[in-house]
Order: structure tokens, then C-alpha cells, then sequence
């Protein structure tokens, strides 16, 4: 008889033991492998949200911007930048930044304008979809603005209200006009939430007396290349400019991403710990009801090798309907975690490090999310295994046949 068949035949002499324990095991494996899918999704979405929301991949800014930004400080011909880098098929958009105050009716507020190219920045940012109330800036709306959450709440704007903004222009003088609110943006970031405004390029302009030149340019990186590479085209393109990656201008955030996965392995871990015992136990209870039997098939010249081929044969057996199991029964939740997530809470969405986060946590399922738990999962019922088959391997006919 082959060693499968007899292997098969052994594992269900306990009908009972045997159902536990691959129960215990698919239902491990369930849960292994949708969290691996839920914290993929996690890292997944915090990093679109960074993306998107916040830095871009790469930001460009002039020399000593960044450490005191300046209305002064700009990136001199932005155009002709933005035209290597759609060459480069690297999309950008140029932003200006500028200080200021809004007031609205008896209310005021600082303020902090930001003014962008709207068809150029849909390229790099998915602000745009982050409307909440109203609409985002248009083109046939020129004094349309578009204010922060949080903003719009300490001015109590709605859209259709008058903005008053006020700041001081690069020639000198006073800046300030009537702006109409436009929209009002549902969580982007912290600073965007309380002090940003949006308004067109060429509004920013003829308020500020800005004719040329950029504070920001935001740079977009094709999905699935390089970032390091990337990084280093723009720097080629820009020498005498500020060109940093997002990593680069918030390093704890990129800390944070990177050690999502770490955190996630503690719990992994916990899950393979159980498992580990579960399998240790019934592996050691099949070997010490079947001391004897392994004992007389020493007696007929079965070697300590072919024993411990049985034992993990039987375990083999075991796993293998385990993760089938697993994987079926783990489709319907597959697919209720990725279609409809887990829902947090927080109807006006949840901030992660200052930065915007869907109230709904969806899973994001990858070859990955499947192959990892599964691979750890072999891993660990190997070695939970092998104290029980060698033990069993190593029994002495003699006195495994007085066994009682």
C-alpha cells in the first residue's frame, strides 16, 4: 500500500479529531488571509491618500522654500519645467502658495490660498473628488473658491457666500477682493482642512500681482515605476531646484507605511502560535494512541524515515484540505471586505497623521495576500510536526509493543 493511501486511511480512523483540527486550521487560514488582505488595503489606501491628497510623489520647490517659504521664493519659468517633465511622461502641476485672511460677514479666519491650473493639477490630485457640498473650481468661474472642511465651518460658509480675502501682494500693496465660495471639501489634511483655499491660477495672479513664476510643483510618478528613479529624471531636470519625494518630506509618514506590515505580523504571529499547538496536540495524541502499531511496523523493517514520511504525509493531508477550505470559505468575505469594507464610523471620514481617510476600510487582495499566509502557514505545521514524527520514528519496537 502506498504511503498516501495508508496516510489517508490513518487520518480518518478519528473522524472526530481530525474534523477539529481542520476546522481549527481553515478557520486559521480564513483569518490569515483576509487580515493579510485588510492590511494590504490599509497600506494601499494610506499611501493613495499621501499620494493624492497631500505631496504627490515628487514636490519641487525653490531653494530654501521649504525651510522659509516665502512669497518670494519661487521656481522661475514653471511652463517650460512642466514640459520636460510631460516629455518625461513624469505629469506635474505648478501651485502657488500665498498667506492671507477671509473673512465672512463677522467672521474671520487665516488662510492659506492656493492657487493651481484646474484642468494640469486633475492630473496629480484627486482633490477634485473631495467636493462636498457645492462644486470644485471651474474655468467659467474665475472668482469661483473652494474652501476646507474645517474653514468653512469657523467662517460658517456654504456655498453661494461671499469671501472676503486679504493679504499683501508681491509689489507692496494690499491684496483683497470678493471671492464666492464654490465648494466645500469634505477631509483632505490637517492644513488643508483648517486654513486652505482654492481658487484658479490666474485669480491667484491678478490678486497677488504674481505674472510668473511658482511656488510648488507637484510631480506624479507612472503607476508601478520607480520612485527612487523618477526622483533622480526630475533632479536631472531641475539641478538648481528643490526636488524632494514624499518619503523625503515626511519620513515619519513613511515610517508609518513601512511599518504597517511589521504590526501586522504580530498578529499574524499570534494566529500561527495557535495553530502551531493546535496541530502539536493532535499530532501528539494520534502518535501516543499509535505507539504500539508504529512499534511492530519497526518489528517488520519499516526504517525511521518511511515512519516519518507517514507522519508528515498525514499532515500534508491535512493542511492541504485546510487551505483549500480556507480559500473557499474565504471568498464571500473576500468579497464583502474588498466591495464594502469595514465601516469606521466618522460619516465625515477619518484623519491617519493628518491626512484623510475613508471611513470605510476596504481589503485589497493581491497574489500576495493569499501565497504569504499560506507559505507561513506550510512553515509552521512543519515544525509544530516534527517532535511528534520524530518521536514516533525514533520509538523502539520492544517497548512500544508492551505500550499500554
Amino acid at each position: 500500500m502506498s504511503t498516501f493511501k495508508l496516510a489517508w486511511r490513518n487520518i480518518w480512523r478519528n473522524r472526530r479529531r481530525t474534523v477539529v483540527t481542520i476546522a481549527a486550521m481553515s478557520i486559521a487560514m480564513i483569518a490569515t488571509i483576509n487580515y493579510s488582505g485588510l492590511m494590504d488595503g490599509y497600506v494601499h489606501g494610506m499611501e493613495r491618500n499621501i499620494l493624492d491628497f497631500a505631496f504627490g510623489d515628487i514636490q519641487i520647490h525653490a531653494p530654501g522654500y521649504r525651510d522659509k517659504p516665502s512669497l518670494y521664493k519661487r521656481i522661475k519659468n514653471p511652463e517650460e519645467l512642466l514640459k520636460k517633465l510631460d516629455a518625461a511622461k513624469l505629469p506635474g502641476s505648478a501651485r502657488l502658495l500665498a498667506a492671507g485672511l477671509g473673512a465672512l460677514k463677522e467672521t474671520s479666519a487665516g488662510v492659506m490660498l492656493i492657487g493651481l491650473d484646474v484642468s494640469r493639477d486633475a492630473r496629480v490630485s484627486k482633490i477634485p473628488g473631495q467636493v462636498q457640498r457645492g462644486e470644485w473650481l471651474s474655468d467659467e468661474d474665475p472668482h469661483g473658491v473652494v474652501l476646507g472642511r474645517r474653514l468653512a465651518r469657523t467662517l460658517n460658509a456654504n456655498p453661494g457666500d461671499e469671501l472676503i480675502i486679504l493679504g499683501q501682494a508681491t509689489d507692496g500693496s494690499l491684496a483683497n477682493d470678493l471671492y464666492i465660495v464654490r465648494g466645500v471639501l469634505r477631509g483632505v489634511s490637517d492644513m488643508t482642512d483648517r486654513i486652505g483655499v482654492f481658487m484658479q491660477e490666474k485669480t491667484f495672479r491678478e490678486l497677488m500681482v504674481m505674472p510668473q513664476g511658482a511656488h510648488q510643483i507637484v510631480v506624479r510618478k507612472p503607476e508601478g515605476a520607480d520612485l527612487d528613479a523618477a526622483h533622480a529624471t526630475v533632479s536631472s531636470l531641475a539641478p538648481d531646484l528643490d526636488v524632494q519625494t514624499w518619503r523625503q518630506l515626511n519620513p515619519t509618514l513613511a515610517s508609518m507605511v513601512d511599518n504597517v506590515a511589521s504590526v501586522g505580523m504580530v498578529f499574524m504571529s499570534i494566529v500561527y502560535i495557535a495553530i502551531a499547538l493546535v496541530v502539536l496536540n493532535a499530532m501528539l495524541m494520534a502518535v501516543f494512541e499509535r505507539v504500539r502499531e508504529f512499534g511492530i511496523l519497526k518489528a517488520l523493517g519499516t526504517s525511521p524515515s518511511s515512519v516519518l514520511k507517514l507522519i508528515y504525509t498525514e499532515s500534508a493531508i491535512q493542511t492541504g484540505i485546510s487551505i483549500v477550505c480556507g480559500i473557499l470559505f474565504s471568498i464571500p468575505l473576500i468579497i464583502y471586505l474588498t466591495n464594502t469594507g469595514v465601516y469606521l464610523g466618522s460619516e465625515e471620514g477619518l484623519a491617519v497623521m493628518g491626512l484623510a481617510w475613508d471611513p470605510n476600510m476596504r481589503a485589497l487582495f493581491t497574489v500576495q495576500s493569499f501565497t504569504r499566509p499560506i507559505i507561513m502557514f506550510i512553515v509552521i505545521v512543519s515544525l509544530a510536526i516534527l517532535y511528534p514524527a520524530l518521536k514516533a520514528a525514533m520509538i523502539r519496537p520492544v517497548r512500544a509493543m508492551h505500550h499500554r
